[in-house]
């Protein structure tokens, strides 16, 4: 996958996503960085780092975000090998992250 390809991924998914499990946890991250708390709005200000790639922004040097955990969605197909048949197993596994606040960001 390309670099603008993964970037524009991590939008997708830091928007597309409707959870709330890490709101408290990068609430409470963002505050002990000095943050007030009204400024911090998840999925709109607060997002990873190929993320704020995608819109052209990009995280400062030496800036350190709140690391959380997301549930990445997966597709794994197998053949049966008795049957031929395709089988598809979905789910999803957790990852961690990391993720910035805006004001940890410049354009460009």
């Amino acid at each position: 996958m390309k670099a603008k390809e993964m970037q524009q991924a991590a939008l997708g998914r830091a928007t597309g996503n409707i959870g709330t499990m890490n709101y408290g946890l990068i609430i409470s991250g963002f505050k002990s960085k000095g943050i007030p708390e009204d400024e911090i709005i998840p999925r709109y200000n607060v997002f990873t780092f190929n993320a704020w790639k995608a819109l052209n922004r990009r995280v400062k040097q030496g800036e350190h975000g709140v690391r959380i955990t997301v549930f990445v969605k997966y597709a794994n197909e197998t053949i049966d090998p008795e049957t031929q048949t395709v089988k598809i197993h979905t789910g999803s596994s957790p990852k961690s992250t990391t993720v910035f606040h805006i004001s940890q960001t410049v354009e460009g």
